[in-house]
């Protein structure tokens, strides 16, 4: 069962937002990331403890081809990221699954390495998965330049002179990450092995190192190529060298992930959740210094949503529109700071009174408020960390009796009964893994081939089917008796039973039905990794940024995690 360690976090769940509100597909399409990201916590915990990261080889020619090796430090231990770069015609460059070649592979090694290991991993490292990982390796990982901005700033560095913001637009990156493999794909080190001294052991960890050493290289990079070009060319100034990120892209795989890893829901929503139950509960003053870290943040939210000016972002509210509705939260804070009310009421909650009247104005306003709220409480941090370690066993408890599963579907599993299956809306796609692109797609119903190959993931069918089934067996019958005559519950009742005392176990939707948007299931993993920028190019699939604004190496190395968030542009922080 999922943790939920100390009693400040047992009130916080009693206080909690139910499942039915956390994990409606409309509220999980507001999320953002908070300081519980796995991005945050890891840069936190990173400069917390000084790592120190170092450039142990570069052999790249003018045009950034060649190996690169990072030496990472922390704490007792010692990782390397070993890069293998080169340049690709632009017509071979996709961010697609089936891509055969990219810019950059990368590897995250766990111990020293020597030259004949850096060897053994460029001949395997490229070839991702034709590849096969030796059992040091952590990470691989894979990168493209940007179309749009690398060899842009490239020209403008080596011309002597820093980007543009116009030309560089509202989400700026020089590299786009398309893929992180882990935990024994292709033969990677298993993270159970790590006990709870490691560095890694925390739930993408190890990702998010990756990660932010892809964007440290990124920066190295062209301005490696720029000084190949003009000795004298420039380097990133410090604004350029905070705000560029690293460049993502995400389809349909993602959804699948959290249907077939329900414990693991259930801990990223109860570290969205619990934070904020917590927090709204909390006694305030206007004079704490709380209040004025909230309105700080808001005005710098304010700003970075009102930059953001060319970005596309439907369904999802446009930057200015979200930065006009801050800028009336920003009135309600002064408010409190003066008089001590809200909306003219007095409050010892302002957390609480604040968010309800974001909520009166917008889903996404109250969002970043509860987002900026959760950021004035790092008191909460180590109890979060913990619970996101999870047991995924799922298993049959054959002795219950079919009364004791049915009420268990009554009680957690009420919302597929608003759906019925009877109507083809209801169950018009199917989910797929194509042998073409090897990633899971959606397909029509009685008119894409796949249907034969169809995944498991409908959970909302699956039940209602459970509960049809239960509601012609007698309370007493025992779950082994009842799957002799039913066997095709087994998946169903397997998950109802490992998954109780669970609450956030289940995507309150129906992942079948015409009118299901990815999006939304999407922008909350993408928030609970810690990426921003949310710009759908489909109802299937969108852009995002990670690290933007982020310290760098050295930084963290001085101890520096400063206020990152709501990063403005270049020439406009405050």
């Amino acid at each position: 069962m999922n943790i939920r360690p100390t009693a400040l976090l047992t009130r916080a769940q009693e206080s909690a937002r139910g499942a039915d509100v956390a994990l409606d597909p409309a509220e999980l399409g507001t999320s953002r990331y908070t300081r519980h990201s796995f991005a945050r916590s890891f840069l936190r915990t990173a400069a917390e403890q000084r790592w120190q990261v170092g450039v142990e080889r570069w052999n790249l020619d003018d045009k950034g081809c060649g190996t690169a090796v990072f030496r990472i430090a922390a704490q007792d231990h010692t990782f390397h990221f070993v890069l293998f770069s080169k340049t690709l015609a632009e017509s071979e460059r996709t961010d697609r699954v089936i891509a055969k070649s990219w810019d950059l592979t990368a590897a995250l090694v766990d111990g020293e390495i020597d030259d004949r290991h850096v060897q053994k991993l460029s001949e395997q490292v490229p070839r991702q998965e034709q590849g096969r990982a030796d059992e040091h390796t952590l990470i691989w990982t894979r990168a493209n330049r940007s179309s749009r901005y690398f060899n842009y700033v490239v020209d403008r560095l080596a011309s002597g002179a820093q980007p543009d913001i116009e030309a560089m637009g509202d989400s700026s990156y020089v590299l786009r990450s398309t893929a992180f493999y882990s935990n024994g794909k292709f033969g990677l080190a298993d993270f159970d092995r790590f006990d709870n001294d490691h560095p890694l052991h925390l739930p993408y960890r190890a990702h998010m190192l990756a990660a932010w050493l892809l964007r440290e290289f990124s920066f190295r990079l062209v301005e490696h190529c720029a000084a190949a070009r003009n000795p004298q060319a420039a380097t990133l100034s410090g604004d350029w060298r905070r705000f560029f990120g690293l460049g993502n892209a995400t389809g349909l795989g993602m959804v699948p992930y959290v249907v077939n890893h329900p414990q693991v829901l259930d801990a990223w929503c109860a570290a969205r959740e619990l934070p904020l139950s917590y927090c709204l509960a909390v006694k305030t003053e206007p004079s704490c210094p709380g209040v004025r870290r909230v309105a700080q943040l808001l005005e710098r939210a304010r700003r970075h949503y009102g930059e953001q000016t060319s970005m596309v972002t439907e369904p999802f509210i446009a930057g200015p529109q979200l930065a006009e509705q801050l800028g009336r939260m920003s009135e309600l804070v002064d408010e409190y700071a003066t008089a001590g009310t809200v909306l003219g009421t007095s409050t010892d909650t302002a957390w609480r009174a604040l968010h309800d009247a974001a909520a009166s104005i917008g889903a996404e306003c109250r969002s970043v408020m509860d987002s900026i709220i959760v950021e004035d409480h790092p008191e909460i941090d180590g109890d979060i960390e913990r619970l996101l370690r999870c047991d995924q066993v799922q298993s049959v408890h054959a002795a219950q009796t079919c009364g004791q599963l049915l009420e268990s579907l009554q009680n957690n599993y009420h919302w597929v009964r608003r759906y019925d299956f009877s109507d083809p809306a209801q169950q018009a796609n199917f989910w797929f893994s194509s042998a073409d692109n090897e990633e899971p797609r959606r397909g029509r119903r009685g008119t894409d081939p796949g249907e034969n190959v169809e995944h498991p993931i409908d959970i909302a069918r699956a039940v209602a089917r459970l509960w049809d089934d239960l509601a012609l067996s007698d309370s007493d019958t025992t779950v082994a008796e009842f799957l002799l005559e039913y066997p095709w519950n087994r998946g169903a009742v397997g998950r109802v039973q490992a998954l109780t005392g669970l609450p956030y176990s289940e995507c309150r939707t129906n992942l079948l039905a015409d009118d299901f948007v990815p999006l939304n299931i999407q922008r909350f993993q993408l928030a609970q990794y810690g990426m921003e920028n949310y710009s759908p190019q489909s109802t299937d699939w969108l852009r995002v940024v990670l690290y933007s604004g982020a310290p760098r190496t050295e930084d963290v190395a001085r101890g520096i995690d400063d206020d990152w968030i709501f990063n403005c542009k270049p020439g406009k922080d405050i």
